[in-house]
């Protein structure tokens, strides 16, 4: 059965075009033009994958709303924000509801279909994994596969940034990792130490909702941060 793409733009031509480039892929595309449609779209239905502009109409967070409604219901679902805003507080704000991934506009429609497919493929190893690969640090196990990580036996739902940076930061245990370091993992052109922070932040909260008392993960300050063994 082929996969569902969820796109919510309200630019007809763009999102005829997104539509397109994404069905010859072989996926099923669903589109909308509004956050209220999106919405009705999903009471029947959630997709596999959803693709959110920002910038609705009037509504000028609208996609930020539908992220907090579609990860509410399924917290492990690919979010992609596709957007003309690039200011590095929306790309934080973005970050911090859950999004897999931020990109801008203009884009290139393959690198798009990539995009998907590669995320898709990452959500597909989470489902099908063998924990019993994956590389055990203490009470944490990560497995490169699927970019998945549990903590004391329980999975957490980590972006693929978040898991590229995770793996960094406990190559060395008890080293400090710089920003630089972390910045390369995020395999993003421009990102800033409040990026940085943000994600951190982020995985921090993860950790943190299957583990109150989780406390590895040490900020360096004005360098970077630190994976201390519990």
């Amino acid at each position: 059965m082929a996969k569902v793409i969820a796109i919510v733009e309200d630019d007809a031509d763009q999102r005829s075009n997104y539509t397109d480039a994404i069905s010859k892929k072989g996926y099923e595309v669903r589109a909308f033009a509004s956050r209220e449609e999106a919405l009705e779209g999903f009471e029947e239905g959630l997709p596999d994958l959803a693709i959110l502009d920002i910038i609705l109409g009037d509504e000028v967070d609208a996609g930020f709303q539908l992220c907090r409604d579609l990860l509410a219901r399924a917290p492990s679902l690919p979010v992609i924000f596709l957007t003309e805003r690039i200011d590095e507080i929306d790309k934080i704000s973005g970050l911090r509801l859950g999004a897999w991934d931020y990109l801008p506009k203009p884009i290139s429609l393959d690198y798009l279909a990539e995009r998907i497919s590669s995320l898709l493929r990452i959500n597909e190893a989470r489902d099908t994994t063998e924990t019993s690969s994956a590389r055990q640090i203490g009470d944490l196990a990560l497995d490169q596969d699927a970019l998945l990580a549990s903590w004391k036996g329980q999975r957490i739902d980590l972006s693929g940034t978040e898991f590229r940076m995770l793996a960094k930061l406990v190559r060395m245990p008890g080293h400090a990792v710089s920003y630089e370091t972390l910045m390369n993992a995020t395999m993003q052109s421009i990102v800033s130490n409040n990026t940085i922070n943000t994600h951190m932040r982020n995985i921090r909260k993860k950790f943190e909702k299957i583990d109150p008392d989780f406390s590895s993960i040490k900020s360096e300050y004005g360098y970077g941060y630190r994976w201390a063994q519990q």
